[in-house]
């Protein structure tokens, strides 16, 4: 069924060129861990299109990357038409690599069961056949007594009138996706968002969590160095252009803006909490205007939002203490990540590599280092 949707989407939007096609960003590309003192865990869940459920992962704060492909099933490397024919015992998949210090497992699963019908057994939505059923495959046992227990608990609570049919199952192996499959929501959003909205999903989930289908994350190791200030606070600090994109979404003029030309060594903190956002050596010259970067430095601090002012689909960049505005991600960007960073010089604060250590940030000091992208 999914092949029918995307082949009605081609047809439809044939004259409609997206430039980030020609970007794609692989699962052999997906941004490093940049921090040293906090070792990613991982989780892996099915949830039907995997595009769909990669999108929702990747927007929690304390998530770093997810990558779509393929479990479960007895043949290696497997292609998405082998696994789409339902002959190989796979179900489409999604890895999520995340920080276990800014996000649980058990709010990892709590976001899962609100992506998917876990009474289907069929599939999910307008995917059909069992490659799309729901699934947890669990990487240690404790992974698999809190999926047990979770599943428990939605069972118990009623929510839904017919039982909860989401196996439970030892992890086997993990095969990613052709790269085209990877961020497919952001190099694709037109075709994306046509799929999406005419699967069913969003509706049904709407329809049976109602206030409830936002899970409200707390984290549970909230630094407390970085916050949000009083309103009266923000508004006697910043600069009258600095309130308009931090607070009110604005958009700086292109060129005339402090740092899209800085060619200093140094990172680049939320100009209303201080939180570390961006290294100098992922800054590149992207001939926008802007500050251009090809990663975070920091992507807990990093909230991705969609964006659909104007009925245009982008993603939007805040900042996880702050909430600041600081611009969109776009996926016209170098190698290795294939990813733009457009951001705000306004929602910025850049702190040199020689003040670094006196201002805390000395422990980040040696990711200021230049790499082959950093070519401004």
């Amino acid at each position: 069924m999914k092949l029918l949707i995307i082949g009605i989407i081609l047809i439809g939007i044939v004259f409609y060129t997206i430039k980030t096609q020609n970007n794609p960003v692989t699962a052999n590309t997906a941004p490093a861990l940049l921090t040293q003192n906090n070792p990613l865990a991982v989780a892996t869940f099915a949830g039907g299109c995997f595009w769909c459920v990669e999108a929702d992962f990747e927007k929690l704060a304390g998530v770093h990357h997810v990558i779509s492909g393929f479990s479960g099933g007895q043949i290696k490397n497997p292609s998405y038409e082998q696994v789409s024919r339902g002959t190989t015992e796979h179900l489409e998949t999604v890895q999520v690599f995340y920080d276990p210090t800014q996000i649980t497992y058990e709010q990892l699963l709590a976001t899962f069961w609100r992506q998917i019908n876990p009474t289907d057994n069929g599939g999910q939505f307008v995917d059909r056949g069992k490659q799309y059923q729901s699934a947890i495959f669990y990487h240690s046992p404790e992974q698999k007594k809190m999926a047990g227990q979770s599943r428990k608990n939605l069972n118990d609570s009623h929510r839904f009138q017919q039982p909860i049919v989401t196996s439970i199952r030892a992890f086997n192996g993990f095969f990613p996706a052709e790269p085209y499959h990877q961020d497919y929501y952001l190099k694709n959003p037109l075709r994306y968002s046509f799929y999406r909205n005419n699967s069913g999903r969003d509706a049904y989930l709407e329809k049976t969590w109602g206030k409830d289908l936002k899970v409200k994350l707390t984290s549970p190791k909230i630094s407390p160095r970085f916050f949000k200030p009083t309103e009266k606070k923000i508004k006697n600090t910043l600069t009258p252009l600095q309130y308009r994109v931090t607070q009110e979404d604005d958009t700086e003029e292109p060129f005339r803006n402090l740092y899209w030309d800085n060619k200093k060594q140094g990172i680049y903190v939320d100009i209303v909490s201080g939180e570390p956002l961006f290294s100098s050596r992922d800054k590149y010259r992207s001939g926008t205007g802007w500050p251009s970067f090809t990663r975070p430095l920091a992507p807990e601090h990093i909230i991705k939002k969609d964006d659909n002012f104007l009925f245009i689909n982008r993603t939007e960049l805040r900042s996880f203490y702050a909430d600041s505005h600081l611009g969109h991600l776009f996926t016209d960007g170098p190698q290795p990540t294939g990813l733009r960073y457009c951001i705000n010089s306004a929602a910025l604060r850049f702190i040199p590599q020689q003040a670094m250590k006196q201002e805390g940030y000395g422990s980040l000091i040696h990711f200021t280092q230049p790499s082959q992208v950093n070519n401004i």
